[in-house]
């Protein structure tokens, strides 16, 4: 008696174990987040442009330090048959623009955050693909269990209708109809199989790497009470709207140094000469230039980027009327999947009622062959619209969440290492010279650590 206490214990635990073994290697919603985060081209290509970004900052910069340069010169004269050389460093600085170089830094640096802003746009387009390739992966997998399981009780019911038909029950009729049916349910297997197939690769687009075992989907986040709020977040939040109104921001200062243009430039230079015997010739100086007349071209360049600021004003209007709408149009889905959802459940609990009454029924002659076919496909179809409604509620549910801008790693608490946009510009900024100075020290450090060098 013990020992088999023993060994049904021991049983029990070898399942335990198994499943448990098998849970801890499925793939969960939150590893798939990671994965496409971590493995997205798109972003990589995005994070790329931005770095680009950060040094137009430290290009401007250094449009306010010295410039030095140097020449050496060497002549043959073919008269004397001699060679005479020489040294020639330069140096210039501009002294005063009258704030043209501060306006270039100030564009620059509206320039980066509006690029910040579209990488957050990037890194939303990829979670929502991520989470839709994961929810129809799951939705697919489970339409060819479910096409699987169908086949099995039409053979059923063929072998039902056989052994019926040699008693004499029903004729030739019934038994070629369930294996009509039977014929139809294995191409609906085939193709569940093909999407499924489909699916897999969509899933690799995604994530990273095929699928293998796949938790359940995790309960999805919680979404604001009404509609109203939904908006309001998305009008704080929504990254479309911060980049358009780093636009508007960007067109203002284009305007401000349009207008800049016709002011005059104050320089400082300083040269030195030295020849071949060592004789040097130096001089230092300043000069104030300026433009007269250009043809136009000034009052055409003041009156162009007046038109952008207008035009960049009316895009964020129109990125605000679109962000609002968007936010409707998603509410109205998750309302639509939900309503979806819960008359599926109603189907079902129908269907399935209507089976059992259709079965019973048919054992007591009062049914045809037909008639529990009939009963049967109209419950899968119904099994098989459910599994579509909860995917595309769970799908509907996270667009939602994008349209209000939240759709990040960040606000999804993934514990994941975030890309840094911060970290590339604050060691760029101040445009250090690689090598040299103990900023382009650190830039180097920061570019091996990016895999960038």
């Amino acid at each position: 008696m013990l020992r088999r206490v023993v060994q049904k214990a021991g049983a029990g635990l070898a399942i335990f174990l198994c499943l448990a073994a098998g849970s801890a290697t499925a793939e969960t919603l939150g590893d798939a987040f990671a994965s496409a985060y971590k493995n997205s081209g798109l972003l990589e290509q995005n994070r790329a442009l931005l770095r680009a970004a950060d040094e137009d900052v430290a290009l401007a910069v250094a449009r306010l330090r010295p410039v030095l340069n140097y020449v050496l010169r060497s002549d043959y004269s073919s008269v004397t048959e001699t060679t005479s050389s020489n040294l020639n460093l330069s140096a210039s600085m501009v002294l005063y623009d009258f704030g043209r170089s501060n306006l270039r830094v100030e564009l620059a640096r509206e320039n980066v955050l509006s690029l910040r802003e579209a990488l957050v746009g990037v890194e939303q387009n990829v979670l929502l693909r991520a989470v839709a390739a994961y929810a129809t992966m799951k939705r697919e997998m489970a339409v060819v269990s479910l096409r699987r399981k169908t086949l099995g009780l039409i053979e059923q019911e063929l072998e039902a209708a056989r052994d019926r038909f040699e008693v004499g029950q029903i004729t030739r009729t019934d038994v070629a109809l369930a294996e009509a049916r039977l014929a139809a349910s294995k191409a609906a297997l085939a193709s569940a199989r093909g999407t499924l197939a489909v699916a897999r690769e969509d899933y690799r687009a995604a994530i990273g790497h095929y699928p293998d075992q796949l938790a359940a989907l995790p309960a999805p986040p919680k979404l604001p009470r009404t509609l109203e709020a939904a908006i309001a977040i998305a009008r704080q939040t929504h990254p479309d709207l911060a980049q358009a109104r780093r636009s508007v921001a960007v067109a203002d200062l284009n305007v401000a140094l349009s207008k800049a243009a016709v002011l005059p430039t104050l320089s400082g230079n300083a040269n030195l000469t030295v020849d071949e015997d060592g004789n040097d010739v130096s001089s230092v100086g300043i000069s104030l230039s300026g433009p007269i007349y250009q043809g136009g071209a000034l009052a055409a360049a003041a009156r162009k980027s007046a038109a952008q600021r207008d035009a960049a004003r009316a895009a964020l209007h129109m990125v605000s009327v679109a962000v609002e709408q968007n936010v409707g149009s998603a509410w109205a889905r998750v309302s639509v999947a939900d309503a979806g959802l819960s008359a599926t459940d109603q189907q079902i609990r129908a269907a399935r009622v209507a089976l059992r009454g259709v079965r019973k029924e048919a054992e007591l002659g009062a049914r045809t062959t037909l008639d529990v076919l009939n009963a049967e496909q109209e419950l899968q179809d119904a099994e098989a619209s459910r599994l579509t409604a909860q995917a595309d509620r769970y799908t509907a549910i996270y667009n939602l969440l994008a349209s209000m801008g939240l759709l990040t790693v960040e606000h999804l608490g993934l514990g994941i290492v975030e890309y840094d946009p911060a970290a590339y510009y604050n060691a760029v900024r101040k445009a250090p010279v690689q090598q040299v100075s103990p900023q382009g020290r650190r830039l180097d450090s920061l570019l091996q650590s990016l895999g960038k060098n």
